[in-house]
Formats: C-alpha cells, sequence, structure tokens
C-alpha cells in the first residue's frame, strides 16, 4: 500500500464514529513509552521504545487530530543522578530542576524525530516541536517540608548516610536498600504553554511539559527553580486545559484503572465520570505512587470541562482517544 492509500485509511478510521478533525488531543506518555519492557533505559533502548510510541500517535496525528504530547522522565533523570553521585568529587551536581529540563530536550528530540518518520510513513507530514517548557509550584506546599516522592535508584545504607550527610533527604524502602527522597508539590500553572499553543495552532505537533516540567517558584518577584519533581499527570491536566484540549489521554502499561486492585473484588474501570472517580479515591481504590495521580488528572480534566478522558494502553490509544478503549471518562 502506498504512503497516500496508507494515510486516507488511517483517515477513514477516524471518520468512522466520531471524527477527530481538527479536535485537540493531548496525551500523557508513561514511563513505559520510553524505555524497553524491562525497564532498560540505555540510549538504544530508549530510542527503540519511542519508535513505537510514535508509531500509535502518528495514528491520530494522520486522522485529523491536533495532538500535544507531554511524557514521564523517571528512569532519565535517575540516570542523571546517578552520573551526578558518580562524579560529584569531580564536577558539581546540578540541581533536579536542571535534570528535569535537560531531559525534556533530551526526550523531546527523540520524539520529534521517531514522530517525522512515522508520519513520513503515513504520508502526512507535519512539523513537530519542543517546548522545555516551566511548572509553577507554590515554595509554600507542604511537599517541601515533608518530602516523600523517591527518586533515583537504591544504595545501601552507608552510601545513603554519605549523601544525606550533603542536606539530601533519604529513607529506608526494605531489602531494596535506601532512595532519596524530595518534594512532589502541586503544579499551579504551565507557565510556557502560550508558546505551546502558538505552535499547535500553527499545525505542528507539540512536545510540553515533560515529566511535569522544571519546577520553578516565585520569589521577590522574580521565578527560581526548586528541588522536586512535579507530577507529570497532573501537569498534563492542566497543560491540556491551557492549550483548550478536549481530550486527554493517559497512555500507562495497563488496560484500565481497576476499582479494589490486589483484592477479590477487584474490578475494571470502564466508562466511568468524574463523580464517581472521586468516590473511588476517596474510599482509597488508587495508590498514590501510581494509579492515584493518573485517576486524579482525568477526573479534574472533565471537571474541568473537558469532553473526554482516558486511562488506557499505550496500544489503545487512537480506540481510547475516540472513547473506546481503557477507562473513559466523560461528563
Amino acid at each position: 500500500m502506498s504512503a497516500a492509500r496508507r494515510a486516507a485509511s488511517v483517515r477513514a478510521v477516524g471518520r468512522n464514529g466520531d471524527s477527530l478533525d481538527g479536535e485537540r488531543i493531548l496525551i500523557a506518555l508513561g514511563g513505559n513509552a520510553m524505555t524497553a519492557p524491562d525497564g532498560s533505559a540505555t540510549p538504544d533502548a530508549q530510542a527503540a521504545a519511542i519508535e513505537v510510541a510514535m508509531r500509535h500517535v502518528a495514528e491520530l496525528v494522520a486522522a485529523g487530530a491536533r495532538v500535544a504530547l507531554t511524557h514521564g522522565n523517571g528512569p532519565q533523570v535517575g540516570n542523571l543522578l546517578i552520573k551526578n553521585q558518580l562524579a560529584a568529587g569531580v564536577v558539581p551536581p546540578v540541581p533536579l530542576d536542571w535534570c528535569g529540563a535537560q531531559t525534556q530536550a533530551t526526550v523531546g528530540v527523540m520524539i520529534m524525530s521517531a514522530l517525522e518518520r512515522a508520519l513520513a510513513a503515513l504520508g502526512a507530514p507535519r512539523p513537530v516541536s519542543t517546548v522545555v517548557t516551566r511548572t509553577l509550584v507554590d515554595a509554600a506546599d507542604p511537599g517541601f517540608a515533608a518530602p516523600a516522592k523517591p527518586v533515583g535508584r537504591y544504595f545501601p545504607a552507608d552510601e545513603a548516610r554519605r549523601f544525606a550527610a550533603l542536606g539530601q533527604a533519604w529513607r529506608p524502602f526494605g531489602d531494596r536498600g535506601w532512595r532519596r527522597v524530595v518534594a512532589s508539590p502541586e503544579p499551579l500553572d504551565v507557565l510556557d504553554a502560550g508558546a505551546a499553543a502558538v505552535l499547535l495552532e500553527a499545525g505542528h505537533v507539540v512536545v510540553a511539559a515533560g515529566g511535569g516540567g522544571a519546577p520553578v517558584v516565585r520569589a521577590g518577584g522574580a521565578l527560581r527553580g526548586v528541588e522536586a519533581v512535579v507530577d507529570k499527570d497532573l501537569a498534563a491536566q492542566l497543560l491540556a486545559c491551557r492549550l483548550g484540549a478536549s481530550t486527554l489521554v493517559i497512555a500507562t502499561d495497563v488496560e484500565h484503572a481497576v476499582a479494589g486492585f490486589g483484592t477479590p473484588a477487584a474490578r475494571p474501570l470502564r466508562r466511568t465520570t468524574a463523580a464517581e472517580l472521586a468516590r473511588l479515591a476517596a474510599a482509597g481504590h488508587f495508590a498514590a505512587g501510581s494509579m492515584g495521580p493518573k485517576v486524579e488528572a482525568v477526573r479534574r480534566f472533565v471537571a474541568a470541562g473537558g469532553r473526554r478522558a482516558a486511562i488506557a494502553s499505550l496500544a489503545r490509544l487512537g480506540a481510547a482517544a475516540r472513547g473506546r478503549a481503557g477507562t473513559v471518562v466523560e461528563p
């Protein structure tokens, strides 16, 4: 099949049922889209995983959707933190907001190249751009007083104590060892969403707020970076609203969010509402470190006026954007 016929076929799929022509969709890619199935984050493994992910994204773009992307960066920041620690005696370690900015650019470039190739293969070329993005947080956020977000790898206790003596917070995680913990403050605004909106309006596929964006606070009327990690799903919800997206899809490594996960009463959530998700979350159905932020992000998006949100596997991305796969949340 020629590239032109493939593109026509993809557009026809978009018109089968609810059309995607002109629809603004924000896709939040989980870490599984950036690493090998075993979690390997070597450059080759990352490039191969992104290549696969972008084929799914390209189908939505070729079907007429205006797509913006955001992504996780946990493994990538973890690698930088290891380099920080190993080279601390040679070069000064860089702070977490620098790590976030660096990984936004690195992952963004890989996404740009892979998505351009995937779109060309469908006969639907588009410009793809990355905006390195800052996310505003509150300097008084309680997360700064009680850091709880694990970052980086596990270390033996003696190594952890050495780093703790430098002012870092570390916590034991049983037999696996110790990990550094940092603040994960609530995102208040994606400050550079305006630039992303201009590019989206001009026909670009836009990558923005990777890893939740580089966290900054206002101090004395100016912005400064802080040692923190912003949850990328909560930042994705803010970005989707700022871009005027009608649909938010959080692509992860499971088919659905599950109520009662790990219990005999476990059940996948297929079609639901923001109100039901709020009730289930209040009852403790979603773990804070995994599904909890994803559920909260889709709940907030629909509650704020979004037409549809979904949590789905990457392989079902197109169907989820059309409300036909995953956990679909509608008003």
